[in-house]
């Protein structure tokens, strides 16, 4: 087959193909290298292949490099190009040395499949709907992702609200990252974790001498954030003196750093959130109302996690896949039982706790899929009594079995420490055991 018709075949396949020289200069780009990234084969040749193609990894993580440093071939790396109209593009590459004849390395070729269509399958088979990492499928969380991208393409300051762990500084993040402002910076506080007086210094800044070491000025957040936006995270646990001056910076968009004459404007977008209920703390006198009519301008409420346990499988996968880039495995699933149980928990903590248990059963999996016996301790159902039969229909007769046998277990088997505890006659608990078919150890409390 001569050079002709190997263009000729190149040609006609779905894949993009390109080469470099050892220059890595292109000297070979197909007509569906052309379609993928929008630059015609006559600018192509001769450029450096960086300058073309504009991956993610162009800088510092270039596969086609590392093959041809080790002579080691990749395949199927997804990765996105960036066409020549600016957007990004879901892409699959493998990489090979090209050799001439003789076996000498004269370049590399690289071929790149088109992953539009795959990632749009697997949007359609999650039925997932995602805003910068927020992945759901509940109709309600959806509701509130609609009204988070309205948000954020004005400036106006919105306030958070949800339980400790439903994720809103990635709301907040994503309110930044749909803006206009997305270009500056996004400078997070947490307002809880400082006193009132390192509060006040980390938001505002101070000028030398303000106080005890106070040796340089020092910028705040807030000078920090210009351009961007400011996410103030535990707004309700703001003092009332940090309070008035939070409500001249949204009145005046100015503030006064500590020890300083005269006051400093901000061009910085404030995003708030709290777990705690404002609006009840307006009645008890703990937070100002001139600042909650301030701050409450767009509020978004997020839903705890047991009101959205429909998406409860879809973030165990989306952790699944984080968890295996970072940690360099490959966990492929979980078992139904595994789901199940996480279904039926009600995660006091929401999603940061479901993180923990998925990260803990991912660490802790000797297998290729997470079980049951992967969990934490706390979270395993425990064993059964033993002679207690659960294959029965009557889970009353279950759940009765299992508090009179945890009741033994605390008083060590002390029959008339355990009947006093349960609040029922010594001979009732004998007889409950008898019926139930707890086989006790021969020995009781009473001889400890």
């Amino acid at each position: 087959m001569n050079e002709s018709d190997a263009t000729i075949i190149l040609d006609n396949i779905t894949e993009g193909v390109f080469t470099v020289s050892n220059e890595w200069r292109i000297t070979y780009f197909n007509r569906a290298a052309e379609s993928l990234t929008g630059v015609p084969r006559k600018e192509a040749l001769g450029k450096m292949c960086s300058e073309v193609l504009k991956a993610n990894i162009c800088e510092g993580q270039c596969v086609l490099r590392q093959t041809m440093e080790t002579g080691t071939s990749v395949t199927c790396k997804e990765i996105f190009l960036v066409d020549k109209e600016g957007h990004r593009r879901p892409v699959s590459i493998s990489t090979a040395l090209l050799r001439s004849p003789d076996g000498a390395i004269i370049g590399g070729v690289e071929t790149i499949r088109d992953l539009g269509e795959v990632s749009q399958l697997r949007k359609e088979l999650h039925k997932s709907y995602t805003v910068h990492d927020i992945v759901t499928r509940s109709s309600r969380m959806r509701k509130v992702l609609n009204n988070l991208s309205d948000a954020a393409e004005t400036d106006s300051t919105v306030l958070l609200c949800g339980e400790s762990g439903t994720g809103k500084e990635l709301a907040a993040r994503a309110i930044h990252n749909l803006s206009p402002r997305k270009g500056g910076p996004f400078i997070a506080v947490n307002c809880a974790s400082l006193p009132e007086t390192l509060l006040e210094s980390e938001l505002f800044g101070h000028k030398r001498g303000a106080f005890t070491g106070a040796q340089r000025n020092k910028k705040g957040r807030f000078a920090q954030a210009n351009g961007g936006t400011i996410f103030l995270d535990e707004l309700g646990d703001v003092t009332p003196a940090v309070q008035v001056k939070l409500l001249r910076v949204l009145q005046e968009r100015q503030y006064y750093p500590l020890g300083a004459d005269h006051p400093e404007h901000t061009d910085a977008r404030v995003v708030a959130a709290t777990n705690r209920d404002l609006e009840e703390m307006l009645v008890t006198g703990e937070f100002r109302q001139d600042l909650y009519y301030r701050i409450n301008v767009v509020k978004l409420t997020l839903p705890p996690l047991r009101d959205r346990r429909v998406d409860v499988p879809l973030l165990i996968d989306h952790l699944l896949e984080r968890f295996n880039h970072l940690h360099k495995k490959d966990v492929r699933g979980t078992s139904p039982d595994f789901v199940q149980l996480l279904l039926d928990y009600d995660f006091p903590g929401n999603i940061r706790e479901l993180e923990n248990i998925v990260e803990h059963a991912f660490v802790m999996t000797p297998g290729p899929n997470l079980t049951v016996d992967d969990l934490p301790d706390a979270m395993r159902p425990s064993p059964p009594p033993p002679g207690l039969d659960l294959q029965g229909d009557n889970p009353l007769k279950s759940l009765e079995g299992r508090i009179i046998w945890q009741a033994l277990e605390e008083t060590h088997f002390n029959r008339s420490k355990a009947a006093a505890r349960l609040g029922m006659h010594k001979a009732t608990l004998y007889r409950k055991i008898h019926s139930l078919g707890l086989k006790l150890p021969t020995r009781d409390g009473r001889s400890q």
